[in-house]
């Protein structure tokens, strides 16, 4: 396909701008835009055709970000109202309720995938099987082994794959694990992770299926329930039939950039241990609302997940309606300083640790300027983006072992490297999920 650049003074000029604003410090900047160009806008005749599959918030929003550089032709969801929609938003792009009827056209180059989690694993499989490039929305699994066969696939497809961690394309983010990287506090000892505290509520009613809703389809490979309105659409992933609350949702994102700042994206932990701090209401959200957990990697980082905002990470629990608290992020502490990163900013212990150049750099870190754009050039290179498969799948074990220590409640140990628990029967049940039939591997 060709490649229609922009004016590279001029994206220079604007990113220069857009970087002043957010406080990030020249020398970060001119490095990035060395390292990397910006993804550039197609004619219509060579954009890729695209399909999205999950027509919700997430979804319509992904693919309005595709819209610069591919054509979305189709668009896929069991709730008929929300494809009607999203199709009228998309120019009319055809609508479908089965996703394999999608996977068959020729004109489809790649799939959007943000469906709820429990069907991320059979969509993206059977893209895959397909030939079709894949952008998935986080967290990429509901099961560690969904992980394993997502990353065995993508192995063997040769097909690009993007997981929808963006903060990997945030300039503050890909800082904070630059300079974590190559020493700017010194050796890193321990990281502090914070998630929005999760939904509680419950217990709820049953309710007619919405007339627009194959709510049999959407239900997938978990145990058939009757419907109730909470379990559906944007409160699904505060049960742990779908979903592991806000540690899978947020946590996938935060978690990728504890694993990229720690250098083991690519691996994880060897110990888990973690407490709900708040117990489920009966016949309510049943996944961990607040929580904390504390990880061991093998280097001997520590890590500290906690779902209940903390006055500077202090260990004290004040009320969470303090409009004093510190926002969800991620914190480095290492023996020279530390680095504080969340959306829109970044801290650190003395100004200095930003402001000054990394002069002796021994990690380069890989650059992406745009998530959707870095997907749409990996689909023209065939090269890896920036959040392959296994980078998409180790967030995610990370925040399914927490939840099975928060379920358990007690010490798990794990091999990052076999990913397998360490003499736990009872741990390893939930590595896997029985499936529902016909919603199980065999549909592929």
């Amino acid at each position: 396909m060709p490649i229609h650049n922009i004016s590279r003074r001029r994206f220079l000029r604007r990113s220069t701008i857009a970087a002043a604003s957010m406080g990030l410090p020249p020398w970060f900047v001119t490095q990035s835009l060395d390292a990397a160009q910006p993804a550039s806008p197609l004619s219509a005749n060579d954009k890729p055709g695209i399909a999205l599959i999950g027509c919700g918030g997430m979804g319509r929003q992904n693919a309005k970000l595709a819209l610069p550089f591919g054509n979305i032709v189709a668009v896929c969801d069991v709730d008929s109202k929300r494809a009607g929609a999203a199709s009228q938003q998309f120019g009319g792009a055809k609508v479908f309720s089965e996703f394999r009827k999608v996977l068959e056209r020729d004109d489809v180059h790649a799939i959007i995938n943000a469906t709820p989690d429990h069907w991320h694993t059979f969509i993206n499989l059977a893209a895959m099987k397909a030939g079709k490039d894949v952008f998935s929305e986080k967290p990429l699994t509901l099961t560690i082994d969904e992980g394993k066969r997502v990353v065995e696939a993508a192995r063997t497809s040769k097909c690009v794959f993007q997981t929808g961690s963006q903060q990997r394309s945030d300039a503050n983010f890909r800082l904070a694990c630059d300079l974590v990287r190559n020493g700017r506090i010194g050796k890193l000892k321990h990281i502090h992770v914070v998630l929005p505290v999760g939904r509680q509520g419950g217990p709820f009613a049953t309710a007619p299926v919405p007339q627009e809703l194959d709510w049999n389809v959407w239900q997938g490979q978990v145990a058939a329930q009757e419907y109730v309105p909470e379990r559906c659409h944007g409160t699904f992933r505060y049960w742990l039939d779908y979903s592991g609350g806000t540690m899978t949702d947020w946590g996938a994102h935060h978690h990728d950039i504890a694993l990229w700042g720690a250098g083991h994206e690519r691996s994880g932990p060897v110990s888990i241990e973690g407490k709900r701090l708040v117990e489920p209401i009966a016949g309510g959200y049943d996944a961990p609302s607040q929580y904390e957990v504390h990880y061991e990697y093998p280097d001997g980082v520590t890590q500290t997940t906690i779902s209940t905002r903390r006055n500077n990470f202090d260990g004290s629990i004040v009320q969470d309606q303090s409009p004093d608290l510190p926002e969800h992020g991620v914190k480095f502490e290492g023996a020279d300083g530390w680095i504080f990163v969340t959306r829109g900013r970044i801290e650190a212990s003395r100004p200095e640790l930003l402001t000054e150049p990394l002069t002796d750099r021994k990690v380069e870190l890989y650059v992406s300027n745009d998530h959707m754009g870095n997907f749409i050039e990996s689909i023209r290179s065939r090269e890896a983006a920036i959040c392959d498969a296994e980078i998409g799948h180790r967030s995610a074990s990370v925040c399914h072992l927490g939840v099975m220590a928060l379920r358990l409640g007690r010490k798990l140990r794990w091999n990052p490297e076999t990913e397998q628990f360490t003499d736990d029967k009872e741990a390893t049940t939930y590595l896997a999920r029985e499936q529902r039939k016909p919603f199980s591997y065999e549909m592929l």
